[in-house]
């Protein structure tokens, strides 16, 4: 096999892997590749899915016309297998990027997307850390029986890209004197956001602490030494929870066993996991790192994505306070729906006056900057139909039934609630209809169109020609 058509399997399988890894820790993820071999050579972009397109003006700056890309490689045989570049010049909106250099490649630099309900964007750096290191081993090894296996490795890396933040982040703040290890943290996380007590899934927070910091915590109640309840014991932690659940106390641990309940805050190097039942998120000091459901990590932060509707309102003749209060109302409603898992429709009618719908009416609409009456729509979303929101702010009716004529958008897949709201906003002009399904997700539909639908990117099974030049693909 040809040198080139090594390193383009070697780059076909890096990239499968990642691009697979990462779309299901957060949702589906395009990567792209950046790539020089030898210092005179010309810079290469790998983009199977056009992740890039558009920053082409960025990148013709940066890599073509400057060469101040290839600075400070000039001590690369004296250094370690991979040394990582950092570069605030790459700032490029909806991106998350990774540069590296080593030995065998003079540069890479891999770009993926920047979802925008990520707890932390943190992981996913590491991930792509982790996928410069791998391609720079292939490279180094030039071993044919092994071509695939870093795919699988990125593939499966979510545990360990969250572990790998979390241990990059401590070690910058206490350095490598600690005795905290990450691992059976995580598992013991995982393994107790799994575990029910009663047919109730896990709330309320267990705090990890540095085991030289334990002296200085206040408990409220704190175990005998030889009587603490191992981390371990998945089933034993989580009945103990429920001594914290629904109040401000936390299981206080040292990362090996649970050392009492305390009213202690965060610490700078502190490891919180806050379960809220079905899911949970983890915490490094006070700021988010991921959350995990169904004994899996993931980026998500679970609050409702309303971008398509922020550009719908912004494009409306809406007073800027009247705007502003429409979205936050919606928002409530979406956030309230999906965390009690009853899901509800909502109807958005931007028509003055409102038009009739067939449901519940009102003698007088509810006035929804009054939070009384926020709270009794939260309590009406409960109801089968959907409720009916004008641009005055007010609830005009409840119990709404929605039809129309059947469009080519339908989807058996998706219930009632969708494809109702795809019919009758085929039909309705100046309405938008939001759709939280009872499992989250949540659909923004307008004229007979779900604004919030995703695409399938089409999958790639091999790099067979070697990638284009940066400057070639820019002129494309």
């Amino acid at each position: 096999m040809s040198s080139d058509s090594f390193a383009n399997l070697c780059i076909f399988h890096i990239m499968d892997g990642l691009r697979d890894g990462l779309s299901h820790f957060s949702h589906t993820s395009r990567a792209a590749l950046l790539y020089a071999i030898n210092p005179g050579d010309p810079i290469r972009i790998y983009d199977p899915q056009e992740l890039m397109r558009g920053h082409e003006p960025m990148l013709k700056k940066v890599f073509v016309d400057s060469e101040n890309w290839k600075q400070g490689a000039a001590h690369l045989e004296q250094t370690r297998l991979i040394e990582i570049v950092k570069s605030k010049s790459l700032e490029l909106s909806g991106l998350i990027t990774c540069g590296a250099r080593s030995k065998s490649i003079f540069y890479q630099r891999w770009f993926t997307e920047h979802h925008p309900d990520m707890c932390s964007t943190g992981p996913t750096e590491s991930w792509l850390e982790y996928a410069a290191l791998l391609l720079s081993q292939d490279f180094a090894t030039q071993n044919i029986l092994r071509i695939d296996s870093s795919g699988h490795l990125l593939r499966e890396y979510s545990t360990h890209a969250v572990r790998d933040y979390i241990v990059d982040q401590r070690n910058r703040v206490m350095g490598w004197d600690t005795q905290l290890r990450v691992y059976p943290i995580l598992d013991a996380v995982l393994g107790i956001s799994k575990t029910k007590e009663e047919g109730a899934w896990a709330r309320g927070d267990l705090i990890f602490i540095e085991p030289s910091e334990l002296n200085g915590i206040e408990y409220l109640a704190k175990f005998p030494e030889n009587e603490r309840p191992e981390l371990k014991n998945h089933k034993h932690v989580r009945k103990l929870l429920q001594s914290v659940e629904l109040s401000g106390r936390k299981l206080v641990s040292d990362g090996k066993k649970v050392v009492g309940i305390a009213n202690c805050s965060c610490t700078d190097n502190s490891i919180t996991a806050h379960f809220r039942g079905e899911f949970g998120f983890l915490y490094l000091s006070s700021t988010p790192v991921c959350s995990f459901a169904d004994a899996q990590f993931s980026a998500t932060n679970y609050r409702p994505n309303l971008v398509q509707l922020e550009e719908i309102l912004l494009e409306l003749n809406m007073d800027p306070n009247d705007r502003h209060s429409m979205f936050q109302i919606v928002n409530k409603l979406v956030s309230s729906a999906g965390h009690r898992s009853h899901g509800c429709t909502l109807v958005l009618d931007f028509n003055d006056p409102p038009v009739n719908i067939a449901g519940q009416s009102l003698e007088k609409p509810l006035d929804l900057r009054e939070p009384e009456m926020r709270a009794l729509t939260r309590s009406l979303t409960k109801l089968d139909g959907a409720v009916h929101i004008g641009k005055d702010l007010r609830l005009h009716g409840f119990a709404c039934l929605l039809d129309g004529r059947a469009v080519s958008g339908e989807n058996r897949a998706r219930g009632a609630r969708f494809n109702s709201a795809l019919r009758f906003t085929a039909e309705q002009d100046n309405m938008v209809v939001i759709v939280v399904s009872a499992d989250k997700p949540v659909s923004i539909i307008q004229h007979g169109v779900e604004l919030t639908a995703r695409c399938d990117w089409q999958q790639h099974f091999a790099c067979v020609s070697t990638p284009p030049k940066l400057e070639d693909w820019i002129n494309e």
